[in-house]
């Protein structure tokens, strides 16, 4: 109970009542103080304190005032005699309450098992429900602070127990072999699922940015996946109560796990695995994104290097022109550049945006034919991507194209005329200016590996171009061809 009290608030709560006074009558000094404050206590928080100093010294002061007793025979109030026994007693019959038993605190630690250890993790809430919430329902006085936390303990025990046993009676027992694969000794380490140094992989972070980080997540994805735990697994389970499961299965070491109980373990390591697949999606997607990104930057810094050789020159046949403004091309400027060059220069002048941007197309495609395209593989088959949005329904198909024919080049990809008419079928009965277009979306279907350009922050999730279809919630692909 709060102890500071403005007088209005006094007034309202401690105020005794024509029958608060009639039970009064027969009470005098500490005694009558002693149970005025109580009943008023006992009306507040539907239970008694647990010692003189809970009650807030301003209500002492006004309820002593209405007795017509000295506040400091409060002090003198005895805890522990038969006349608190008395009064207890009378102060719950007043309001209709009963003392709680064993067999009312074995009901209260199954309805916290049954109805709220699954939700509500905090122990100190679970003790306020039991309170609040449930012995003033059912008008009991509350047990002691230290029954409580045993029954909220007992509790906690016995929906783990059960939750553990249910877990585990959802796998199979091959799922279940697979599992302890994970955390087998180095003797096992060959067998199907892993060994204990995939339980440490599974628990890393990608490492460096870069195509093995890349590839090392998709073999991570497929080997969880290989695991097969069910769909459904945790689909009736807070999401609280899973990630705080595989909080405590990412603290434990593999001897840890091999000592703990079947149910126990089981369910630990299903939660970590359960979790992990989602993480690791996200992070292949976040991946994926970084590595659009830095394979973007990287032909564009290498353009913008052709670039400044040009300039040089540039500069070169300013300085001869400057030395000799008197003079000729031909005498001043070809014996510093070239008659070549210097077409290619006024060339080169007259390119806009469109073809600085063509050659840095050009670039990317070529760093990605010869050393990134070992990603396209797994990362289309790892995980499912879907869209819902019909006008995206071109990239969707390219992707389709590509899964079909993962190892083609891009110039035999340019040869499949079939698979790409195949494909754009669905255009022949659109209108003339969706026929038009047909053309330069069969290109972008050739070009699509290298045609994602990710603009981080221009979409999260919603109708998105693509998505990874893992139930994740986060690490969101975002592509523009």
């Amino acid at each position: 109970m709060r102890q500071e009290w403005e007088p209005e608030d006094l007034i309202e709560v401690w105020t005794l009542l024509e029958e608060d006074q009639e039970r009064l009558r027969n009470k005098s000094g500490a005694n009558r103080l002693g149970f005025a404050l109580l009943l008023k206590f006992f009306e507040v928080e539907a239970r008694f304190p647990e010692d003189a100093g809970e009650i807030p010294v301003p209500a002492v002061s006004y309820v002593a005032q209405q007795v017509r007793v000295a506040a400091e025979e409060w002090a003198a109030y005895n805890w522990s005699g038969r006349a608190i026994k008395r009064h207890r007693m009378e102060i719950r019959g007043a309001f209709g309450f009963r003392e709680c038993t064993e067999e009312d605190q074995a009901q209260l630690a199954e309805w916290l098992a049954v109805e709220l250890c699954g939700v509500e993790l905090n122990r100190d809430r679970l003790a306020e429900a039991v309170v609040v919430a449930r012995c003033r329902k059912d008008r009991l006085e509350p047990p002691a602070p230290g029954q409580i936390d045993r029954l909220v303990g007992k509790a906690v025990s016995t929906f783990e127990e059960r939750f553990c046993a249910a877990t585990m009676g959802r796998l199979s027992a091959a799922t279940r072999s697979r599992l302890d694969d994970l955390i087998a000794v180095a003797a096992d380490a060959d067998r199907a699922g892993g060994g204990g140094t995939f339980f440490t992989e599974l628990k890393a972070d990608p490492g460096t940015l870069g195509l093995d980080s890349l590839l090392a997540e998709v073999n991570k994805l497929q080997r969880v996946r290989g695991l097969q735990l069910p769909s459904e697994l945790f689909g009736d389970i807070s999401g609280k109560l899973v990630a705080a499961w595989r909080a405590r299965a990412a603290k434990e070491y593999p001897s840890d796990l091999r000592a703990a109980a079947g149910p126990v373990r089981y369910t630990l390591l299903s939660t970590l695995c359960h979790v992990r697949e989602t993480e690791i999606t996200d992070s292949l997607m976040e991946l994926f994104i970084q590595l659009v990104q830095k394979i973007n930057t990287r032909a564009e810094k290498k353009v913008e290097g052709e670039l400044n050789k040009e300039l040089k020159r540039v500069r070169r046949l300013a300085e001869a022109a400057v030395a000799e403004p008197g003079g000729t091309v031909r005498k001043v400027l070809y014996p510093v550049a070239g008659e070549s060059t210097l077409k290619a220069l006024a060339t080169e002048a007259a390119a806009n945006e469109a073809r600085y941007r063509a050659r840095v197309r050009t670039v990317l495609r070529s760093s990605y034919s010869n050393h990134w395209r070992r990603m396209l593989s797994p990362l289309l088959n790892e995980p499912e991507l879907k869209c819902n949005n019909t006008a995206y329904r071109p990239v969707m198909d390219a992707i389709d194209l590509l899964k079909r024919y993962p190892s083609a080049s891009i110039s035999s990809c340019r040869t499949r005329s079939a698979a790409v008419r195949t494909i754009s079928s669905p255009f022949a009965e659109r209108s003339d200016s969706r026929r038009r277009s047909r053309s330069s979306w069969a290109r972008a279907i050739v070009h699509l590996p290298v045609g994602f350009t990710v603009h981080r922050g221009e979409l999260h999730g919603g109708p998105s171009l693509f998505r990874a279809h893992e139930r994740s919630t986060r690490g969101n692909a975002v592509a523009r061809l």
